[in-house]
Parts: structure tokens; C-alpha cells; sequence
């Protein structure tokens, strides 16, 4: 064994998936990618006085229900959704994104629909690809095993960062976004209660995570937001309370319409409503506090711009 390709990692496939990522058209690919690092003129963005803010999130055990159904350009969105969605609730804009991707082996035609997906999540966002990683690991990883992570960076004015915890009281309301579906957390369960032969339930399980930027920066950009929450593992409970005074606890009223993935795991496994409402967003993707007396004024704007804002509890 005298070369590296001999000892099963191919640079010049490496290279070619760059030059892919750099052919892609799209005002999300920054023009620069390829070096070593992304450069962001931050004056250009309007900021008065920018804060940072970074996250770093995957895609979890997703990634198994896109291999299983040989469909891999929607498991990119849910990569970039995961670190903007946790970005946006802090009331930052997502500005530059980075991918990891790591395999066994460089499979062109599935890491292009990766990247494609990924592409896609940015534009959708509204931030930047700056660059990433590509590892080529055989050692490491069997040839069909593969893992992504997403970074995230995003700039908010200092006086906007959520939460405002000091404001949120008794009484205030929880407002809500709804998901696209599971998203990207409890498929570990899920994966494992629906039953293989049930090809529309794991289509759905792919449906990709809905990635909020324009309607959160909607809202927030009217004050009138208090705190938010990414409704990932742990559900809205445990979510919520991350965000809000420890004296105070969420009521929600579970009347919302609810995505037929959910009955479907819940009624495969037996599972009660408790663990449903631990390990799933049960529909609704991001969590709000508002006081009541802004209500009208939130879901009107959310009205006018083409979505819908819910009622989904108070804080007690």
C-alpha cells in the first residue's frame, strides 16, 4: 500500500465535490468557498451594535430514514434547520452556515443531494454557505455510514436578544408555529415503533424541518416577543422553561391540530401521552411569550405575512 487512495481515501473525489459545491447557483454559496475560512463584512449588515451568536446542531438519527429510503436532498434543509432554528429564537439573523460531512466512503451522487439540501436550507434561512468539511474516513466508517453537523453564526443588536425574562410574568401567553412534522428529534423512538412495511409513515418521518427565519424575524423585530423556544428534544415543556423564569411554568392546551405522524407512533408503541409530549413537538416547531395584550397585534402580523400564529397555552 504506497498511496492514499490505496488506503481508501480518494483526494481527487474530494476535490471534485468541491468544485460541485462551488458550481452550484445560489446567492447562499458564498463566492469564496474553498479556502480556509469565511469572511463577513459585518458593517455592511445594518447592525448598530452586533452581538454574535453561534450554535452547532445535526441531524440526528434522521439520516437513517434518508438512507433506508434512498432519498438524500431534504436531510440537508433539516442540517441547516436545526442551528438557525436555535439562532432565530434568540432573536439573532442566521448570517454564514459551515457543513461537516463525514463517510466512510465519498458517494458523489448522494453527498450532491446532501448539498443540494444544504443549499437549499441556507436560501431559506437567508444566510450564507461559507464553507465546511468533508471527511473521508474508511477507518472510521463503513462504506455506506455517513454524519452531518451544521455551525450556525448569526448577529443580533445587543438590546434585541431574547429572552427578556425580566418582562415575563404570570398570565402571559404561549404562542405558537406550527411543525412540518417530527422535524429532527425522537426518531430514535420513532425508527423503531413504525413498522417497516409502512412506506407513507416513514416518507412523512422525512419530511424536512421547517426553518423559521422569516417568520420569526417577523415577529420579534415588533418588540412584542418576549422569549421563544425550538421545539426539539425534550418537547415543549422542556423547551419552553429554558427560556422563561424558573417561578413560572407553561399550561398548554393541546388543542392544536396535530400531524398524523404522532398518532401513528403513539398508537404503534403503546406510549403514553406523557413520554409524547417529552420527546416530541407534537406539531408545534417554535414557542412564544408575548403578553395578552399584544395577541391581536402579533397574529395580525403573522396574518399579513402569510402564516399562522396559534394559541397554545399560558404561563401559571
Amino acid at each position: 500500500m504506497k498511496t492514499y487512495s490505496e488506503a481508501g481515501v480518494d483526494i481527487d473525489r474530494g476535490d471534485r465535490f468541491v468544485q460541485f459545491i462551488k458550481s452550484i447557483r445560489s446567492p447562499a454559496v458564498d463566492p469564496g468557498i474553498g479556502g480556509f475560512s469565511a469572511a463577513l463584512p459585518i458593517e455592511t449588515l445594518g447592525f448598530r451594535s452586533p452581538v454574535l451568536l453561534t450554535t452547532t446542531d445535526g441531524a440526528g438519527t434522521k439520516l437513517l430514514v434518508a438512507r433506508k429510503l434512498g432519498k438524500y436532498d431534504t436531510i440537508g434543509i433539516d442540517l441547516v434547520a436545526m442551528s438557525v432554528n436555535d439562532l432565530i429564537v434568540c432573536g439573532a439573523r442566521p448570517v454564514i452556515f459551515l457543513d461537516y460531512i463525514a463517510c466512510g466512503r465519498i458517494d458523489e451522487t448522494r453527498m450532491q443531494d446532501i448539498m443540494r439540501g444544504i443549499v437549499r436550507g441556507c436560501e431559506l434561512a437567508g444566510c450564507s454557505l461559507g464553507g465546511g468539511e468533508t471527511a473521508e474516513m474508511p477507518d472510521l466508517y463503513g462504506v455506506d455510514d455517513f454524519d452531518l453537523a451544521g455551525f450556525a453564526v448569526g448577529l443580533a443588536e445587543k438590546d434585541a436578544v431574547l429572552p427578556r425574562k425580566s418582562e415575563i410574568r404570570t398570565g402571559d401567553l404561549i404562542l405558537g408555529l406550527p411543525s412540518s412534522g417530527i422535524h429532527s428529534n425522537g426518531l430514535s423512538l420513532a425508527r423503531k415503533l413504525i413498522p417497516e412495511t409502512d412506506a407513507e409513515a416513514w416518507e412523512e418521518m422525512l419530511i424536512p424541518t421547517r426553518i423559521y427565519a422569516a417568520e420569526l424575524r417577523t415577529l420579534t423585530e415588533s418588540g412584542r416577543v418576549l422569549a421563544a423556544a425550538h421545539i426539539t428534544g425534550g418537547g415543549l415543556f422542556g423547551n419552553l422553561q429554558r427560556v422563561i423564569p424558573e417561578a413560572l411554568r407553561p399550561r398548554f392546551t393541546f388543542d392544536w391540530p396535530v400531524p398524523p405522524i404522532f398518532p401513528r407512533i403513539q398508537s404503534a408503541g403503546g406510549i403514553s401521552d406523557e413520554e409524547m409530549r417529552a420527546v416530541f413537538n407534537l406539531g408545534i416547531g417554535i414557542a412564544m411569550i408575548a403578553h395578552p395584550a399584544d395577541r391581536a397585534s402579533l397574529r395580525g402580523l403573522a396574518a399579513a405575512n402569510g402564516f399562522e400564529l396559534l394559541d397554545i397555552g399560558v404561563l401559571a
